[in-house]
């Protein structure tokens, strides 16, 4: 969840990796900081929440606490932290340093046995921890054992030996200022070699000013870092020969191109990334081409049963995934939560495919969920968004969804991109199988190609949305309701406007609101109807009637010719018409804008909601 950026090289190490750290704010934090080193001395600048009374992020407050220092450091590592063990403060914000003031860290993940190694070194070392996080103890076992005369290499090896937990760790030792060391385990770490110097960074995005090749560490590797070369390391200190990944994102992407907020500036790059995702995977003729995949009719036939696993947004792709792979390929489908799935000794076998669906690659609980899967035998296919990846680079199959950098921490070009690609393979193992005719999967090939362009269209809907957001952005209590798809739909627009808006809404199955859910609705209720399937259309309405009954203010979603719900609803915003299979790529796009109005005009800190990361690498 937190974010790391180091540097060594010819340039001002303090501006790099401020920078770098500034692209990182997206991922959420509450603390940032940096550790120098400066002519032998070990210097470190901390921020914190508690003293964030202004509207400066604390990134700029940290810029003009260093504005005239350090200009000539060319070290230094920096972290962006969201607080698990300890509250948000300067003492317990990275970089942690060691009480003889000789060794920096900065540390993603967790250290899950930290209250015994904390007593390991009271009683062994006399040395006592001063914050609340389990983070610091690496900086003092790095420090016991570099007095013990190890080099930083060494006391990385002998610290981490004795660690258990996630990390992605950067340090700094002020006996020698010709290096940083990086450690990963189960926790993202990257890292590249330019004419300027070595970065290492916990997100490319922190990178991308300065290289779009890559190194990507895997778990228990080490990388030293020079200011003239790079070395990455196994546990053995054997050098270990790794492939480039070029990153074939422009440094554009991650701006905000003149929108107000990186949420809605994703919102409407979605026709293009819909249009990229999409087109990448036909072939001249048409037909469906899956890069990163190679599942033979051999290998479908084998497959008694598909796992899709995945986390928040991903997991409402997934639950659509679910009903096309069925509807098409006829294999039965489980949908699971990544952080239930390995805890619940899931029936996998040789004859299971899993699909993980994430955006970052390096969800935690995925990740995990992914190695019980491949444990016991399961083929592994991964739909992610970011090459080189943990998840992807652990995976039999990847499918990238080519969404970009997505920056705002409410996923939006993330999740419709992630169904793009579970469209796809749903009709690719259709037609393998002969499932589905190849008339039908014309046909539905003919509606994607069509969404990038309705997708368009609907996002000029903006001024009415404007407006409905002004109406009901005070209510305390909102539903989304639907049916089919719909349902599944619901779930993540209901998601969108809680993350952003802090407003307490809930989603349900239509066909359950007699089930208790109905004895909520009054006055005060706004109520969301998806009600985009035709074959569900008149129970919808029914359905709409009866919260209409209890006084609810209803808003439909629903297709052009479904003129019938007017008179049952306040308000119908219509999508273009198309078949019932493809209704969540636009339908969401409205809810998406829904959520973002909603919360401007609450004034809400859109693209970095409280209490909530980008990218989350803890369990």
């Amino acid at each position: 969840m937190c974010g790391i950026v180091g540097y060594i090289g010819k340039g001002c190490a303090k501006d790099v990796v401020l920078d770098g750290l500034g692209k990182l704010e997206y991922r959420g934090y509450d603390s940032a900081g940096i550790a120098l080193l400066d002519k032998g001395r070990l210097a470190v600048e901390k921020i914190a929440e508690i003293q964030d009374e202004s509207n400066k992020s604390k990134i700029s407050k940290l810029q003009d606490l260093l504005k005239e220092k350090y200009s000539d450091a060319n070290v230094a590592i920096g972290h962006t932290r969201w607080a698990t063990h300890g509250t948000p403060s300067v003492l317990n914000a990275h970089p942690h340093v060691s009480n003889d003031g000789m060794i920096a860290v900065v540390h993603n993940g967790i250290v899950e046995n930290y209250s015994e190694l904390k007593e390991m070194l009271l009683k062994k070392h006399n040395i006592r921890c001063k914050s609340e996080t389990d983070s610091e103890v690496i900086a003092q076992l790095l420090s016991v054992f570099c007095a013990d005369g190890l080099d930083l290499v060494d006391a990385m090896l002998k610290a981490t030996g004795m660690m258990k937990g996630a990390y992605a760790i950067g340090a700094i030792y002020k006996n020698d200022e010709n290096k940083i060391v990086g450690y990963r385990k189960d926790a993202p770490l990257i890292a590249c070699h330019t004419d300027e110097g070595t970065f290492i960074a916990s997100d490319m995005t922190a990178l991308l000013k300065h290289s779009k090749d890559v190194y990507f560490l895997d778990d228990d590797e080490l990388v030293v870092c020079k200011a003239d070369s790079m070395q990455i390391l196994n546990r053995n200190k054997e050098v270990v020969e790794k492939e480039i990944f070029h990153i074939d994102w422009n440094i554009e992407t991650a701006e905000k191109g003149g929108y107000d907020h990186f949420m809605l500036k994703e919102i409407h790059d979605q026709p293009d990334v819909l249009e990229d995702t999409l087109s990448r995977r036909l072939d001249s003729n048409g037909r469906i081409n899956l890069d990163g995949i190679s599942l033979t009719l051999d290998d479908l036939n084998k497959i008694k049963k598909i796992y899709i696993v995945a986390c928040g947004t991903a997991y409402h792709a997934g639950l659509v995934g679910k009903t096309l792979i069925e509807k098409w390929a006829k294999i039965p489908v489980e949908v699971d939560v990544a952080s239930e799935f390995r805890y619940r000794d899931p029936l996998v076998d040789e004859n299971t495919l899993f699909i993980a669906v994430t955006q970052s690659g390096e969800t935690l609980d995925t990740l995990m969920a992914l190695r019980e899967a491949k444990k016991k035998g399961a083929r592994v296919l991964s739909i992610v968004n970011v090459v080189g990846s943990s998840i992807a680079r652990e995976s039999d199959d990847v499918f990238y969804t080519w969404a970009g950098p997505e920056i705002a921490v409410a996923s939006t070009k993330g999740y419709t991109t992630q169904l793009m690609c579970l469209y796809l393979i749903a009709l690719y193992m259709g037609r393998l199988k002969e499932t589905i005719s190849a008339e039908t999967e014309k046909k539905v090939l003919e509606e994607l190609k069509s969404v990038p362009s309705k997708v368009s269209g609907l996002l000029k809907n903006e001024g009415k949305i404007e407006e409905l957001a002004k109406k009901i952005y005070e209510k305390r209590s909102i539903f989304y309701i639907g049916r089919g798809l719909d349902a599944n739909v619901a779930l993540e627009g209901s998601l969108k406007l809680k993350e952003i808006s802090y407003i307490n809404s809930f989603a349900i199955a239509a066909g359950e609101l007699k089930h208790g859910t109905i004895a909520l609705m009054d006055e005060d209720t706004i109520v969301f109807a998806l009600a985009t399937q035709d074959e569900l259309a008149e129970k919808m309405l029914s359905n709409i009637v009866e919260v209409s009954a209890r006084d609810a203010y209803v808003v439909s979603i629903t297709k052009e010719k479904n003129d019938f719900f007017k008179d049952a609803s306040e308000m119908v915003l219509f999508i273009p018409e198309c078949i019932d299979e493809v209704t969540p790529l636009l339908s969401i796009v409205l809810l998406q804008l829904i959520a973002y109005f909603v919360a401007k005009e609450r004034g809400e800190n859109i693209d970095m909601p409280r209490n909530l990361a980008k990218s989350v690498t803890v369990e």
